[in-house]
Formats: C-alpha cells, sequence, structure tokens
C-alpha cells in the first residue's frame, strides 16, 4: 500500500460517520427593484454629505460655489473638459505630498446604491487612482442619475470585479471608540455629491 492510498484510506475513514451537510439555502434577494434617487438623497445627507442637483453644465459653477475659485481642484485625467474648473491640474501620477496638497478633488463615479447611499468608484479615468480620492480634504463627485441603482446586488452586477472598487459611504468616519461615530478621522472629511439628472 502507497503511502497516497493510506492517507486516502484513513480520510476516507473519518469521513464514514460524518453528518450531512445540510443544504444552504441560497435564497438571497436579488436585483431588478426599481431605483428611487430620493433614497439614495437621503442616505447621503444622512453620512454627512452634501448633495447638490445640478444640471451637467452647472458642474464647473457648482465645484467653483463649494471650494472657491481660487482652490487648488485635483482631477483624474480623463474626467470631461466640460467639468473641470479653471486651473485644475491632473493627476499625471503625482507623488503623495503633491495630491494631499490639493484643496479638492473632483472625480465622477461608477455607481450608486441607494438602498445604502454608497458610491462606487472603479478606477476609471474619470474617477482616477484611489488615493487621489483619499488624500485631499475635499471629494467632490459627479454622479448621473441613471447611475442609482437600488441595491447592492444591482450594484454589483454592473461593476468589474476585477477593477480596484473603492465603495464611499459618507465623508471618512469610523466608530472605533465606543461605537460613537466620528467623521474626518482619515480620508476625506466633507464629501459633496453633484447629482446630475440631464
Amino acid at each position: 500500500m502507497s503511502s497516497r492510498d493510506l492517507i486516502l484510506g484513513r480520510v476516507r475513514a473519518a469521513l464514514r460517520d460524518a453528518p450531512v451537510v445540510a443544504e444552504v439555502p441560497r435564497e438571497y434577494r436579488q436585483g431588478g427593484r426599481a431605483v428611487d434617487v430620493e433614497v439614495l438623497v437621503d442616505r447621503l445627507v444622512d453620512y454627512k454629505a452634501e448633495v447638490h442637483r445640478v444640471s451637467s453644465a452647472e458642474v464647473v459653477g457648482a465645484v467653483a460655489a463649494i471650494v472657491g475659485g481660487e482652490a487648488a481642484v485635483l482631477v483624474p485625467p480623463g474626467l470631461p473638459e466640460s467639468w473641470r474648473p479653471a486651473g485644475a491640474f491632473v493627476d499625471d501620477d503625482l507623488a503623495p505630498d503633491r495630491i494631499a496638497a490639493a484643496d479638492a478633488v473632483l472625480t465622477a463615479a461608477a455607481v450608486a446604491v441607494a438602498e445604502t447611499g454608497t458610491i462606487v468608484l472603479d478606477a476609471s479615468p474619470d474617477q482616477g487612482r484611489r488615493i487621489i480620492t483619499l488624500l485631499p480634504d475635499v471629494h467632490i463627485c459627479v454622479l448621473r442619475t441613471d447611475q442609482v441603482v437600488a441595491a447592492v446586488p444591482d450594484a454589483v452586477a454592473r461593476l468589474d470585479p476585477r477593477r480596484p472598487l473603492t465603495w464611499i459611504s459618507g465623508p471618512s468616519a469610523t466608530s472605533d471608540i465606543e461605537l460613537n461615530r466620528v467623521e474626518g478621522v482619515h480620508g476625506p472629511r466633507h464629501l459633496h455629491v453633484l447629482l446630475v439628472a440631464d
């Protein structure tokens, strides 16, 4: 008898009296429910994000109103030109200290989940590297209403799991200390969502 046969024989013997594995219910909630953008807005506000309803032509003006006309706004390389405020500088593989020195970062989004108030970035060219949304104090995110889905299964169905995904639910926060929520601990202390309906 070989060592292989000996080992497999012992495994079979050990499993002989093992209980039958119960079938695991797979009745997970599926996607496809109706989208209610107002639910997303309520969740975002609850998470202390500020929501601004604008048209795509009003994005530049809204950014200026949030951060001021002289602010250093960082943008990813693929952000549409029409959304870029004057003087915005592009992340062309900037060093972390240059990114952290920006007054704000302006990005697009991949999808948003109404039920959880979560915005997902997938590092597409209009969203950029993850680091640019983590270091500046202010993150301004342009979100089209057609990117809003009802629940997480709907979002997962739209996303490519091979891409680096960043799930954002409001400004940075923690509840590490006695479960008391504290905003602004790590990452952007301010999240502004420009909700574009056109």
